[in-house]
């Protein structure tokens, strides 16, 4: 695969770049009995529909339009309606919907994988836009990444007369508050943009009071799996999850130990370098190569102390590289599966 792809798909994976169901990815055990069982398995469904669903702020502010602000690809967007609104990534949805603006959102990115999403039609295919999916929908606004392509699909939907603000990627925590800004200036909301970005961060800051202190940092590797089409990476600087295990008080081992690209194909000899306490995954990447029991068979996995002693940390992927309105509960629970309940 190459480096592009990689990139483009982590970054609308984005999610985030395809919720904080897949944070609580640590197994469930069922009690002896079965009303017992069947009480857990409710429980945990109850937990998980919940999980997955994004909190709006509220006592929104209407949108106050026409503005014009400034694109990431140079060019100055005038937005004069924001009433049918396509993001372009799960991580952009995120935003929209968070602001308390989903209700203008109709069309989603195959990585918008919350609950509040689950009904809306998906323009993208593979994780390329389909054009004239989006065209079909009669859209005010385009939401869209660096990233976000293929380039011929964007500037088809530019021609139509469409107004699209595209919006850095995110690689890392000080991009939270920067992207939510840049949609929420869009939107015609800046003051409720303030309010987010502000939520956001004392929530992340809240988080990292609590990560136990320790004098050895744990190393932890960022493995990009895809079983099914036997794609096997680990991250190296720009993978976007460097900032993210830093915050955690871990290590990015894959980093550390000088990869240079942001994915590298998975060797022995990688590993081995990086030789990593924990390994962080995508919990659709770890299910694709059949689970923890099909992750340590990958050459040199078994090998590494992560592999000896099955620590795996997985993050649903629709929000794990995000860096949005969840991250905070991504970090939580980076934090839980890495420490324990304070341990």
């Amino acid at each position: 695969m190459k480096d592009g792809t990689v990139r483009r798909r982590r970054t609308r994976m984005a999610g985030a770049l395809l919720s904080a169901l897949a944070l609580l990815t640590a197994a469930t055990g069922c009690g002896g009995a079965a009303e017992s069982a069947e009480s857990t398995k409710e429980t945990s469904k109850e937990t998980a529909t919940s999980a997955n669903r994004l909190e709006p702020l509220t006592d929104r502010a209407k949108p106050q339009l026409p503005v014009t602000v400034s694109s990431s690809d140079g060019k100055k967007v005038t937005v004069r309606a924001a009433d049918r609104i396509v993001p372009l990534s799960g991580s952009l949805s995120e935003i929209v919907f968070t602001l308390g603006l989903g209700d203008r959102v109709v069309a989603r990115d195959i990585t918008a994988t919350f609950d509040q999403a689950e009904k809306l039609p998906v323009v993208t295919r593979n994780h390329d836009v389909s054009a004239e999916s989006v065209l079909s929908l009669k859209p005010d606004l385009v939401l869209a990444e660096t990233t976000t392509g293929p380039d011929a699909a964007m500037e088809q939907i530019r021609d139509a007369g469409i107004p699209v603000l595209v919006v850095d990627p995110a690689q890392g925590l000080e991009d939270v508050g920067p992207r939510i800004q840049a949609v929420a200036d869009a939107l015609g909301v800046p003051a409720d943009g303030k309010r987010l970005t502000q939520r956001s961060e004392d929530r992340i800051a809240a988080v990292r009071k609590e990560i136990p202190a320790r004098e050895e940092h744990p190393r932890v590797a960022f493995l990009y799996l895809r079983g099914s089409a036997s794609v096997y990476l680990i991250g190296g600087k720009g993978s976007g999850a460097t900032s993210l295990l830093e915050a955690a008080g871990a290590v990015d081992a894959g980093a550390e130990s000088g990869l240079e690209k942001d994915f590298t194909a998975i060797t022995t000899e990688a590993l081995a370098q990086a030789a990593p306490d924990a390994i962080l995954v995508m919990t659709k990447g770890l299910e694709s190569v059949g689970g923890i029991d099909g992750l340590v068979k990958i050459p040199g996995v078994a090998q590494t102390p992560a592999g000896m002693e099955r620590r795996v940390v997985s993050v649903e992927d629709g929000v794990l590289l995000n860096y949005g309105p969840r991250t905070d509960q991504v970090l939580r629970s980076i934090v839980k599966q890495l420490y324990g309940d304070g341990s």
